[in-house]
C-alpha cells in the first residue's frame, strides 16, 4: 500500500475557509503533506461534513468546488463506507463510551485501522486519543 495519510473534515475546512482559526497552519501543512505522502484518503462521509459546512459557511459555488476538487484528484482517495466498516464503527463507539466520538469519526478509525494508516491530517483531538499522529 501506499504511503498514506488521512484526511479528516477539520483539515479541509481550514484548507478552504480563509477565515479558519486554522488555515495558515493548514496550508503550510498541507505543503509538506503532499511532499511525504504518496496519497490521502477520506472518505464519503468526510466529504459529506464537510461539503456541509463549506456551503453553510461559503455558499454552494465553494461547496461544488470542493466536491469536483475531491473527486477528481489524483492524489485524493476517496473511499465509500461499507458494512463492514460501519459494524466496525459501532463496536469502536460502544468501547469508547466515555469519549464523544462522531460516526463519522468512528468509520474513519476503523478505515485507518484496516488500510494500516498512521498519520492523520486533522484538528480534531479524537484521533489523537485513539492512537493516531496527527499532523496540522
Amino acid at each position: 500500500m501506499a504511503n498514506e495519510l488521512f484526511v479528516d473534515a477539520s483539515a479541509w475546512i481550514a484548507l478552504t475557509e480563509t477565515d479558519d482559526k486554522h488555515h495558515q497552519e493548514a496550508q503550510k501543512a498541507f505543503a509538506r503533506a503532499i511532499q511525504i505522502y504518496d496519497k490521502l484518503v477520506t472518505t464519503n462521509f468526510i466529504v459529506a461534513e464537510t461539503h456541509a459546512i463549506i456551503r453553510r459557511d461559503l455558499g454552494h459555488p465553494s461547496s461544488i468546488q470542493f466536491l469536483d476538487g475531491t473527486k477528481h484528484s489524483l492524489r485524493i482517495i476517496y473511499i465509500y463506507s461499507t458494512e463492514e466498516l460501519e459494524e466496525e464503527a459501532v463496536e469502536i463507539l460502544r468501547k469508547y463510551k466515555d469519549h464523544a466520538f462522531s460516526y463519522a469519526d468512528a468509520v474513519s478509525f476503523a478505515l485507518m485501522k484496516q488500510r494500516g494508516i498512521t498519520d492523520v491530517f486533522t484538528y480534531d483531538q479524537h484521533f489523537r486519543a485513539m492512537g493516531f499522529r496527527i499532523i496540522g
